[in-house]
Formats: C-alpha cells, sequence, structure tokens
C-alpha cells in the first residue's frame, strides 16, 4: 500500500482521497489549514486528516516526508509551495493547476529532481491535452486543433447560464490571465474571453471563448507541427458578453476579491452540472485533407452514501489516473511529465479513467490497472 499526500480537504480533494482509498492499494493523508473542511472528509480505514497550513513550509516538509506522492488541490496561488516541499522530501509530485505561471515553476524544480513531475492532471489540461495528442498523433500535418471544455449546471436558470461548480478564484484567473495559442504556426498570447464562437452538440447551442491555462504544454509540445492551435471554455450563449461587462467594463480584473465576493454571494452553487468535451482536428493524411473529432459528456451520480458532481468525477479520476499509472511504473519515474505523454487508450482503460468513457470508445485489450506494485 502506497502512502498518498492529498493538499486540500474541499470538494475535489475529499473525492480524490476516496478514490484511491476505496481501491485498497493506497493510504491517504488529506492536509488542510481548516478544520471543517478535514470534518467533510470521508471516514476511512485507509484515510487520516491533519490540520497543516500549506503556507508553513516545515509543516508541510513533516507532513509529507515518507509519502510515495502528493497530490495538490490546492487553490492554484498555493500550488507551487506543494511542489517546492515535494522536491525538499523527495516524493513524487501530481497537481490540478490551470496557471501557467504555476506551471513554469514546477518545470523548473523538475530539472534538478529525484522523481516525478507531473503538472495539470485534471480535466483541462489534463484529460483534453491527452485527448488532443492523441488527435494529432492521427495526421501526418495538423492544420488546426480546436479544444473545447464546459463544467455547466444541467439546468440554468440565470442570465449567466452558470453555477459555481468549482474554484471561484481558479475560475477567475481563467478569464483574466493571456491565453497561449499556436497561430499560423507560431505561439503567441491571446487575450481571455476574445475569439467567441458558438457551436451545437446533441442539439443545445454552446458558446466558447479564449480562457488561460487549458491546453497545459500541448501548444510546446505540438510547435512545429500544427499550424492553429486554441482552447477555449464552454457556456451557455450570453455568458461571455456578461462577464466582460464585470471584468472589463467595471475594471473588477483589477480587484479579484471584490469580484469574488459578487460572484459567490449572487450565483448559487450546483451539484447537478454537466462536463462537455469537444475536440475537433484536422491535418493531413495519406494526402488528403482529413478532420476527426472526439466529444463526450460525462454527469454527476450517486456514490455510496453521498453525490459526486461532474467537475469533481472528472477532475478526481484524471489525477488518479495519472498516480495509478505512474505508480505501476508505466510513466517516467524522475522528471518533468507532460500529460501528453499518456496514450489516450491506456487512460480510458485504467480503472479510474474508465469515468471519462463514451460509447464508442475502444480501450487496449490489456487489462486496466486493478493493483499497483
Amino acid at each position: 500500500m502506497k502512502a498518498i499526500v492529498v493538499i486540500g480537504g474541499g470538494k475535489i480533494g475529499a473525492v480524490i482521497a476516496q478514490m484511491l482509498a476505496e481501491t485498497g492499494d493506497y493510504s491517504v493523508k488529506v492536509l488542510d489549514r481548516s478544520a471543517d473542511a478535514l470534518a467533510s472528509v470521508l471516514k476511512h480505514p485507509h484515510v487520516t486528516t491533519a490540520q497543516v497550513d500549506v503556507t508553513d513550509a516545515a509543516a508541510l516538509d513533516a507532513a509529507m516526508t515518507g509519502a510515495f506522492a502528493v497530490l495538490s488541490a490546492a487553490p492554484f496561488h498555493l500550488t507551487a509551495k506543494v511542489a517546492q516541499s515535494a522536491a525538499r522530501v523527495g516524493c513524487h509530485y501530481l497537481d490540478l493547476t490551470e496557471d501557467v505561471a504555476t506551471t513554469r515553476t514546477v518545470k523548473a524544480l523538475a530539472q534538478t529532481a529525484k522523481t516525478a513531475f507531473i503538472p495539470q492532471c485534471g480535466l483541462a489540461p489534463g484529460f483534453i491535452s491527452i485527448a488532443g495528442a492523441e488527435l494529432a498523433r492521427g495526421f501526418e500535418r495538423v492544420e488546426e486543433l480546436r479544444l473545447r471544455v464546459g463544467a455547466l449546471p444541467r439546468f440554468p436558470s440565470n442570465s449567466l447560464g452558470y453555477n459555481l461548480t468549482w474554484s471561484t478564484e481558479g475560475v477567475i484567473n481563467e478569464y483574466c490571465e493571456p491565453c497561449e495559442a499556436l497561430v499560423d504556426g507560431d505561439l503567441r498570447e491571446v487575450p481571455a474571453l476574445e475569439g467567441l464562437e458558438t457551436f451545437s452538440l446533441d442539439g443545445v447551442t454552446y458558446e466558447a471563448f479564449n480562457t488561460s491555462g487549458g491546453l497545459g504544454s500541448l501548444a510546446e509540445v505540438l510547435a512545429g507541427k500544427a499550424r492553429n492551435l486554441n482552447y477555449k471554455s464552454v457556456r451557455y450563449p450570453g455568458h461571455c458578453a456578461l462577464m466582460r461587462t464585470l471584468l472589463n467594463d467595471l475594471n473588477l480584473r483589477h480587484r479579484r476579491d471584490l469580484l469574488k465576493d459578487v460572484l459567490e454571494g449572487a450565483v448559487p452553487g450546483t451539484e447537478q452540472d454537466v462536463v462537455v468535451f469537444f475536440v475537433t482536428a484536422s491535418g493531413w493524411r495519406g494526402g488528403r485533407l482529413m478532420q476527426e473529432s472526439y466529444a463526450g459528456k460525462v454527469i454527476g451520480e450517486h456514490h455510496g452514501q453521498g453525490f459526486w458532481s461532474a467537475i469533481q468525477i472528472t477532475t478526481a479520476a484524471g489525477i488518479c489516473t495519472v498516480l495509478d499509472l505512474l505508480a505501476a511504473g508505466r510513466l517516467p519515474q524522475q522528471g518533468y511529465v507532460r500529460q501528453e505523454e499518456i496514450a489516450l487508450g491506456d487512460f480510458l482503460a485504467n480503472r479510474f479513467g474508465k469515468a471519462y468513457r463514451q460509447p464508442g470508445d475502444v480501450v487496449p485489450e490489456t487489462p486496466a490497472i486493478s493493483k499497483v506494485a
């Protein structure tokens, strides 16, 4: 049984701990500075909790010493501190961050680390990067690769067409920070909330627009191999215009704490959500210009005595799958590991990754990992 530390006892961290503990292959210690957050973590023989402030480096190092890996489900602005501690104590490191600056810090730490550093293991970046890279590998030259992801309410009831399903700080960060893209073969930064488009999937109309962080390292991997590559968040029509009013016209992009208070005070959360993902690639194959797409939806489900929302399932399943592959020796054990190094089939065949499977998905004939070494 491998010892795992999970940073953050919130909605995502608690599900990660439960997923791992229920396999019988992992013992999990959940760290959080909030006693209230830890009180809501599943009571399980393989789960323990400890009240630790991530900003206290000595306490964090002590809590992580001896662990096989640390999985960070902390807010993006605390993630770098967790990575630095992992480097000091010598354990593997995985995170869920979409923050570009944090990932650059993780990459720098990985250069001298003796363990694996694997950032961006969630939904986007994470699974969507794996799916995008898989489609890109099917072309001799990629003309365009478009990644679209949304965590949405199943029953929108306000003018934003949105409910808070995960970190409010994370959403605001995505809407404010520059976005990476490949444009005519060049890696560029494009502004968030721009590039508005609409599309339909299964009879539902959506809009999509630039947001930061969703590409992960895919732009770097496909530089020189793809002409155009971009990532956009999916919302119901009208959302982008209202967010532009708040962030640009009312200048709340420079008063993020106020915007967070406004959103959390006025926009209710929901567990009745749906995660939508849509990847489209076009390029040259055998002398012909071809297109291939991969799309799907995940909804929440009852689990035991509780209910897991779609964003909890997809985010937790992403990082747990990567951990499983790492523990089984299926990923590099040292240095910086990109999501694009994971084959989509291996991901979907995994006991955690199966949460993403869609009708018609083809997975490898080799069995999914059921036990870790």
